[in-house]
């Protein structure tokens, strides 16, 4: 039976593009859906200029998205889920999570540089605190600049020279067709992921069956997975750790296979945990890393005992 399914979306490119691929893959597997675009204006769009670590509060990418999903004003939001609050609005699910895009950071430079090309005292652009100290861990002897922006605008600002290098996620430049930019790729042992980079997050609202089941049809096990175990890893550190961390998991056969970091904002202590669980135990596999890198860390964490309380982690089915 035809439909129409509206789509709430942040009005840039990108994510207008990111929209265009979901209503691509949901229209391959159910013709009958028209997709309508409705473009949501969010906070973080609103104040650019500010840098991401003085915005308060978490998920400010999507907590209008999630307004006008709940509010009915769309029936889904599609949402990059890296920015996606690991608490969602308690009238709302993820409803999927689609094939992922590559997960790393990259570097785009003025002349081409790698990241060991790039001369002492070279000024590298980032709007990320995590891609901050592991650039810091790696080179200290470059300096490290905030940026904001949408992609296309953060290219503008480095082909301008506010900068010599920018380090970005690849899968933005990827969806958007401007690969060719790309100076190096970032392997996770140099640049380990934020949590949830490169995977499209559909939000829908618990009471809607039929929204959901249509949404289903573009679900990727794998990457839902993955990025479950990613995201609790990061909702294990809690909103009160502001140590820069990062996550990725990967899907091989059975087994969940995940790596988690924190640092510390000036780069000089890195600690890094991974542990692998089989496949339908992702959550446990998050909290089990985060408990462990957590504990491995009180140079960058301080005392653990302040920590927020949190659910005792049982042991792996």
């Amino acid at each position: 039976m035809a439909r129409t399914l509206r789509v709430g979306t942040r009005g840039s490119r990108l994510s207008l593009r990111q929209t265009q691929i979901f209503a691509d893959a949901l229209r391959a597997r159910e013709p009958a859906v028209a997709v309508e675009t409705v473009i949501i204006h969010s906070a973080g769009d609103r104040a650019s200029d500010v840098p991401l670590e003085q915005l308060e509060g978490i998920g400010f990418f999507a907590k209008e998205l999630e307004a006008a999903v709940a509010g009915r004003r769309c029936d889904v939001a599609v949402h990059s889920a890296k920015d996606l609050p690991t608490a969602l609005h308690p009238g709302l699910c993820l409803g999927a999570v689609m094939t992922r895009a590559d997960p790393r950071d990259v570097l785009v430079s003025r002349r081409g540089e790698s990241l060991a090309g790039l001369p002492a005292g070279a000024r590298v652009a980032t709007s990320s605190l995590r891609r901050a100290a592991q650039l810091r861990a790696r080179r200290p002897d470059l300096v490290i600049v905030s940026i904001r922006g949408n992609l296309d605008t953060r290219l503008q600002k480095l082909d301008r020279g506010d900068a010599d290098a920018l380090c970005i996620a690849a899968a933005g430049l990827v969806r958007m067709g401007w690969e060719d930019r790309v100076s190096e790729w970032l392997e996770p042992d140099v640049m380990l992921p934020a949590p949830a980079q490169g995977a499209l997050a559909v939000e829908a609202r618990r009471d809607d069956p039929a929204v959901l089941d249509l949404v289903r049809l573009v679900d990727d096990s794998a990457a839902h997975e993955a990025v479950t175990a990613e995201r609790a890893f990061v909702a294990r550190l809690g909103s009160g750790c502001r140590a820069p961390a990062g996550a990725l998991a990967t899907v091989d056969r059975d087994r969940v296979i995940l790596e988690g970091l924190l640092a510390t904002e000036d780069g000089r202590v890195v600690r890094r945990h991974r542990a692998t669980a089989p496949v339908g135990a992702a959550r446990w596999l998050g909290l089990s890393v985060a408990d462990r890198v957590f504990a491995d860390s009180p140079d960058i964490t301080g005392d653990r005992a302040a920590s927020p309380a949190r659910e005792p982690v049982r042991q792996m089915p």
